[in-house]
């Protein structure tokens, strides 16, 4: 299981540090790149074309303003890419997701809300659990724990409450 994150620009990791953590919580090998479809587009034209070559199963790209990174991967690849939206500019990242989210037809880009590394991450997990079965457990226990979370918050809210009524 082999994941690639690729961003624009360094200034983008505290937020890819997020989904990063996810990855690997869950075992998976995460190769972190900062490759700029602007001023290295033959770079990033390179590590999309050999993606699948060099193991990668899914890449999330990450970007900011005009953000056309994970679009230009996409093209290159056959290997599903993540789009991350990074808030980065004065249109607080509504430019990126623009960007990524309006990708022609043909080149799918799946694109997470802006700064959702998480989801990135654990859409990235989905995606992979298609192929393994122990992915698809780790997620659904994933999944268990934050209910229980809630569960554990309503009740502490609604013991707060009713203990204040008595």
């Amino acid at each position: 299981m082999k994941v690639a994150i690729v961003m624009g620009s360094d200034s983008d990791f505290p937020v890819i540090e997020k989904g990063y953590n996810i990855l690997k919580e869950f075992g998976v090998e995460v190769t972190v790149r900062v490759i700029s479809a602007h001023r290295t587009p033959d770079e990033a034209i390179s590590f999309a074309k050999n993606a699948e070559a060099n193991g990668y199963e899914v890449i999330i790209g990450a970007a900011g303003k005009a953000a056309h990174l994970p679009g230009v991967l996409a093209g290159c690849t056959s290997v599903p890419v993540i789009g991350l939206p990074i808030k980065s500019s004065e249109l607080d990242g509504m430019d990126a997701l623009f960007a990524i989210v309006q990708m022609p037809p043909g080149v799918p880009v799946a694109t997470v809300a802006i700064n959702g590394a998480e989801n990135a991450a654990l859409l990235a997990i989905q995606i992979l659990s298609v192929k393994y079965d122990e992915m698809r457990l780790k997620f659904k226990i994933y999944k268990n724990k934050m209910a229980e979370k809630v569960f554990e918050k309503d009740k502490k809210l609604n013991d707060k409450l009713n203990g204040g009524l008595i």
